[in-house]
């Protein structure tokens, strides 16, 4: 068993884990930690992919009693089918466009240059939208003084889980950030603050699991016993630093905007675009 290789996928747990569930973007971060520490490869890709599932579990796990209402509701609630089949709307864009485009995108763009670039715009776009949402909704809309159009996800309506699963297909690019396009996207939409982040936390469960189980399959030929241990100790880390963003989260938006996210994607995007012209890191494709 390599120790150094079972070190390095825990530290891309964590990184995975921590930067899931925030608007600036696990794949790219993971794209150029792995070039860092010189985890990279066709195997590095599919398990990048697969340990956000460990990241997914953290959020069955933080809302499992919602969701266990949910599924023993189907039957009988109108608003646990209401519920379900919103998240189910909002998942098929994922599928459709990630089936049609994923491997051209993947070929092109999963790459450190691009994914700092998508850092910086996308950083320029949460500042904008705070600055509209503030301007709509009062002081950060955190005292509670005025409602959004959707203040909580029972709200919405299969036209508002359409539209935000069209968003999160931005996310295809990497260093876009999946809970960034949601989240960002939906609060454009009129979405809560809150109501915007446990949307985006439900809706990551089919996506990131499916695209996992996709992964792990399409690339099952390239993989081998040996990487089992290497993919549960990804796994279990991604699990354990979701978990305590998640509830991190939770409570520092109930006070808090995400402009200090939009500054770190802007800084960190420009220091990988400095460092790589200056040839001072040799960020690995």
């Amino acid at each position: 068993m390599d120790i150094t290789l079972l070190l390095k996928a825990a530290l891309m747990g964590i990184v995975e884990g921590l930067t899931e569930f925030l608007p600036i973007s696990s794949t790219g971060h993971l794209i150029l930690a792995g070039s860092l520490i010189g985890f990279t490869g066709e195997t590095a890709k599919v398990f990048e992919i697969a340990i956000q599932t460990g990241a997914m579990f953290a959020v069955i796990w933080q809302y499992r009693e919602r969701l266990q209402r949910t599924v023993v509701g189907l039957g009988t609630d109108p608003a646990a089918r209401r519920f379900a089949l919103n998240v189910f709307i909002a998942f098929i864009p994922a599928v459709v466009l990630g089936l049609a485009f994923g491997k051209a995108i993947k070929a092109h763009l999963f790459h450190p240059v691009p994914v700092a670039l998508a850092f910086i715009a996308g950083g320029l776009v949460i500042l904008w939208v705070e600055r509209r949402h503030r301007r709509l909704y009062g002081d950060l809309d955190l005292a509670g003084t005025r409602r959004a159009r959707i203040e909580t996800v029972d709200d919405m309506a299969p036209v508002d889980a359409l539209k935000v699963g069209l968003l999160q297909c931005l996310a295809m690019i990497p260093g876009t950030s999946r809970s960034g396009a949601t989240i960002i996207g939906a609060m454009v939409l009129g979405f809560s603050r809150q109501c915007a982040t446990e949307f985006s936390f439900f809706l990551g469960i089919p996506t990131l699991m499916g695209a996992g189980a996709y992964a792990l399959w399409k690339q099952r030929d390239a993989l081998h016993a040996a990487d089992l241990p290497m993919f549960a100790v990804g796994t279990v880390f991604a699990f354990a630093s979701a978990l305590l963003c998640i509830r991190w989260l939770i409570r520092f938006i109930s006070t808090h905007d995400f402009v200090g996210f939009a500054w770190y994607r802007i800084v960190f995007g420009a220091v990988v675009l400095v460092t790589a012209w200056q040839g001072w890191v040799v960020w690995a494709d």
